[in-house]
């Protein structure tokens, strides 16, 4: 069997609208994930309904309803390969209601396209899916200054999108001469594969090869383990399965291994990736695992599993850095949104706010400040109202990162500084 190429995440993300899902459609095109036939077939069926332009997208929206509706709902996992790598696109959804997808997308990422359409430059939800994929730490960024077709190829235009998107990203840390800009229109195929005829002031890489030039994240095997559950699934004859993704650390057979905060600890009897068993399972490996002594009742979405001898941390109360993306009034103490970390959604109450931060700086601006409201930085004490696991992002940057959620949008992102734990 030949040796697999390594493996990336990568998320797409941006504005709804802006053409992520044609994008997508189109990477999996030029390399042949999607035969040409088929997209010939979307075509003719798009072209019917009178949503020509939708072609490409129907690939990712293999769901009815986003068909019918022409949104991204669900994450659609996609596998296309280029020379380097294989990558797994999490499409993550643009539209309003599924940030909360876009959350779980991004944080399994390693890096990122973030899709500008050049005749809108940046909009809201660009903002906020900048801040989140630096908040849930995707390093890599790859920005597609797309639908240049409707800006006439107009190396002004790109140029003043690529001036707006650089402020942003330098408001969050990014580096943005670090960054490639490429022109593309996903639609027509501009600069996706090749340089393109329409953009010849465009002396950059192409998406593919961009794609190419990203760097494996380090495989963080040597820390402990950690397999956020997902799901848990009775299966007969077998018992209980939960299924999740290693973000840290090896499984293997034998090992004694605990569920936080449960507590309940088996020795793991098979893991089982792709339909098929394994010896042992690493860093990114997505696995179903059996283990012996634990029933349905132990272990359930949002727990952890770690070795017995290091199991997860559970916390009594942690320390948080957050950036307040949106809330309509002020953030005080007493207030109690829900936190989605890994893969728990957990209600977690403000018990006091410390130090409110300059944003662009992260120099401290305020000690103890009564409040807080969008667009601020701040160091915040928080107690989750049951058992939770979660980790220092210096520790285990997987299980460190969070987003706040409430009234049906993401408030604010961040980081796990320091876990008091539960005794």
């Amino acid at each position: 069997m030949m040796a697999e190429k390594p493996h990336m995440n990568l998320a797409v993300i941006g504005h709804i609208d802006h053409g992520k899902s044609t994008l997508v459609g189109r990477l999996m095109f030029e390399t042949g994930a999607v035969p040409a036939h088929l997209i010939e077939k979307y075509k003719a069926e798009a072209k019917e309904k009178g949503k020509e332009s939708f072609a490409f997208a129907w690939v990712m929206d293999t769901l009815k309803e986003e068909r019918e509706r022409g949104i991204t709902i669900d994450i659609a996992h996609k596998r296309f390969d280029t020379d380097k790598y294989y990558f797994t696109i999490v499409d993550c959804p643009g539209h309003r209601d599924f940030v909360k997808n876009m959350i779980t997308g991004a944080s399994q990422a390693d890096a990122a396209i973030l899709v500008v359409a050049a005749p809108d430059g940046v909009m809201d939800q660009t903002r906020e899916h900048v801040f989140l994929s630096r908040t849930l730490g995707i390093n890599q960024l790859i920005i597609a200054v797309n639908k240049m077709d409707a800006a006439d190829y107009s190396e002004d235009r790109y140029n003043e999108v690529k001036k707006e998107v650089s402020q942003l990203l330098g408001m969050v840390g990014f580096k943005a001469d670090e960054i490639p800009f490429i022109p593309t229109s996903a639609f027509e195929g501009d600069n996706m594969k090749e340089p393109s005829a329409n953009t010849p002031w465009y002396k950059g890489p192409s998406i593919l090869e961009s794609l190419n030039a990203l760097v494996t994240p380090e495989k963080p095997d040597t820390l402990p383990l950690r397999i956020p559950v997902q799901d848990a699934y009775t299966i007969s004859g077998i018992g209980t399965v939960p299924v999740g993704r290693v973000e840290t650390g090896v499984m293997k057979k034998g090992q004694k291994v605990t569920f936080m905060p449960s507590g309940a600890t088996g020795e793991v009897k098979s893991i089982e990736m792709h339909h098929e068993e394994a010896d042992q399972a690493v860093p990114g490996d997505n696995i179903g695992w059996n283990v012996r002594g634990i029933g349905k009742n132990d272990v359930r979405r949002g727990d952890v599993c770690g070795p017995a001898d290091k199991p997860p941390s559970v916390a009594e109360e942690f320390t948080g850095q957050i950036v307040v993306l949106q809330h309509p009034s002020a953030i005080t103490v007493g207030y109690t949104p829900v936190f989605h970390c890994h893969t728990t959604q957990t209600a977690c109450t403000l018990m006091s706010l410390d130090k409110k931060l300059d944003p662009k700086s992260g120099q401290v601006k305020e000690e103890n400040p009564t409040f807080i409201k969008a667009g601020d930085a701040a160091i915040v004490t928080i107690k989750p109202t049951r058992p939770m696991c979660i980790e220092p992002v210096k520790e285990i940057p997987q299980l460190g990162r969070f987003a706040i959620r409430d009234m049906g949008m993401t408030i604010a992102a961040g980081l796990c500084m320091s876990v008091k734990q539960k005794q």
